[in-house]
């Protein structure tokens, strides 16, 4: 596995992956460490948790500059990733156990009726590179606690993060091989699932990622989560304050270089604000510094691989080329590295890559819409259903609206975010199953009536 630095396009390192006995072993080593794991009380999972965390605060600076290194996310913004994964520790570990309690049901005259909730055994993850320490941690924090054991199939082009992850874990003191990161192409992603010791999986990623996770894990029926692409909308009506939606809406496309699934992508713009909301939306995105990732100055870095930004390019073109208007951005940066510029389309077509495609990138597609009932219909108007974010002053408004898009969150007033408090997941496209919350926590578990007479 090659290391290229997007901000420099040079090869930091190169990592050996794992053979086919490699990854063998790693399985037999799974299930061997999951019988011992599952008996632990879950106290005793939790107390391992939240010394995880204490490891992320620890060696925060370490792991923030690798994943700046390797996916090129600025370093202010990969330190708050590293504390956020440090938060999901501190919840299931104040939690857990609650989470994982017995429930009741109604029963006959001196009996009782329960569903209790035991751990299946080595879970799959199949984990992307845009987040690349928290979309680990919100999936190993729940399901490490819950009695599981987790193996990390994580992007190629982040092999020091999964190894720094799973030094995470060592340094807190779990039991050796709870946590595997397993360093394979993605070819072999196929074969660890049909393995019978495997008996589930979980992918975050692209749609055809989770097309051939979701086809292989039920043809073993196996469970699968999938959290996969977005084109979120962010509604702005007619009542919004614009100035908050305008700076909100320029961060929520350009954090993380725009490479984020519930980025805000298509802004719905109710036409009795829409001219104030594009122009201080367009100074919103050209004040954003672009730059070096490792400066804590910088908002936006690089895109993760050069391969992804000509992509991202070749939209952009495609959507003027169909008569989308580029307000800023638009062109590759003159320098070294996979620079793309924060750009803004007004005028987008219908039908064109910035409208019916997620642009993962810092791309933003602006729409100028008469009425409610128009701003409702564009934003139902998409394959995904991940997330949107609805701008009035109305609260009741808001969530009157927020029941009629077909999303599997809706935040009023605030950027699309996922928070361990709150279940996380998508609908049509974007995926099926859910994260976080106790909702998340109990996606691999057996829920096991026990009825005692």
């Amino acid at each position: 596995m090659q290391v290229i630095n997007p901000a420099t396009g040079e090869r930091e390192e190169t990592v050996e992956e794992h053979s086919e006995s490699d990854v063998q072993d790693a399985l037999e080593r799974s299930t061997a460490a999951y019988e011992e794991w599952r008996e632990r009380p879950v106290r005793e999972r939790e107390e391992l948790l939240a010394a995880a965390g204490d490891v992320l605060r620890e060696n925060k600076r370490e792991y923030a500059e690798t994943m700046t290194r390797e996916m090129g996310k600025p370093i202010s913004q990969a330190f708050a990733e590293v504390e956020k994964c440090a938060w999901v520790c501190d919840h299931y570990a104040q939690h857990g156990s609650a989470y994982l309690e017995a429930d009741s049901h109604p029963s006959p005259p001196g009996s009782d009726v329960k569903t209790v909730y035991d751990p299946l055994g080595p879970i799959l993850a199949v984990m992307p590179w845009n987040f690349p320490f928290w979309q680990v941690f919100r999936f190993a924090a729940p399901h490490l606690t819950s009695g599981n054991v987790g193996l990390l199939k994580h992007a190629s082009n982040v092999p020091g993060c999964a190894q720094a992850i799973e030094d995470v874990f060592r340094k807190a003191g779990y039991p050796e091989d709870v946590f595997q990161s397993l360093l394979i192409p993605s070819d072999l992603v196929d074969d660890v699932i049909e393995d019978e010791r495997v008996k589930a999986a979980t992918v975050t990623g692209s749609g055809p990622a989770g097309r051939a996770v979701a086809s292989t894990a039920g043809d073993q029926l196996k469970k699968s989560v999938l959290e996969l692409g977005g084109s979120d909308p962010f509604v702005v009506l007619d009542d919004a304050d614009v100035a908050d939606a305008a700076e909100t809406g320029a961060w929520a496309r350009n954090q993380n270089g725009g490479q984020s699934c519930i980025a805000g992508k298509r802004f719905l713009v109710h036409t009795d604000v829409y001219d104030e909301f594009l122009e201080r939306f367009v100074a919103e995105v050209e004040s954003l510094t672009v730059g070096d990732p490792m400066d804590e100055d910088t908002d936006v870095g690089p895109q993760a691989r050069e391969d992804l930004m000509e992509t991202l390019h070749e939209q952009v073109e495609a959507s003027a080329e169909a008569g989308a208007r580029v307000l800023t951005g638009g062109e590759p940066m003159d320098r070294d590295g996979a620079f793309y510029p924060p750009t803004v389309l007004a005028d987008v077509p219908e039908g064109c890559p910035a409208d019916s495609e997620e642009t993962f990138g810092p791309v933003a597609a602006v729409y100028e819409i008469d009425d409610e009932d128009g701003l409702l219909e564009k934003a139902n108007d998409t394959e995904f259903g991940l997330g949107a974010s609805i701008w009035t002053t109305d609260r009741a408004r808001g969530q009157r609206l927020a029941r009629e898009i077909d999303a599997g969150c809706v935040y009023i007033n605030q950027l699309v975010t996922s928070d361990p408090r709150v279940p996380f997941g998508g609908v049509k496209e974007s995926g099926y199953g859910r994260e976080l919350a106790r909702e998340g926590m109990l996606e691999f578990v057996n829920r096991k009536t026990v009825w005692t007479e």
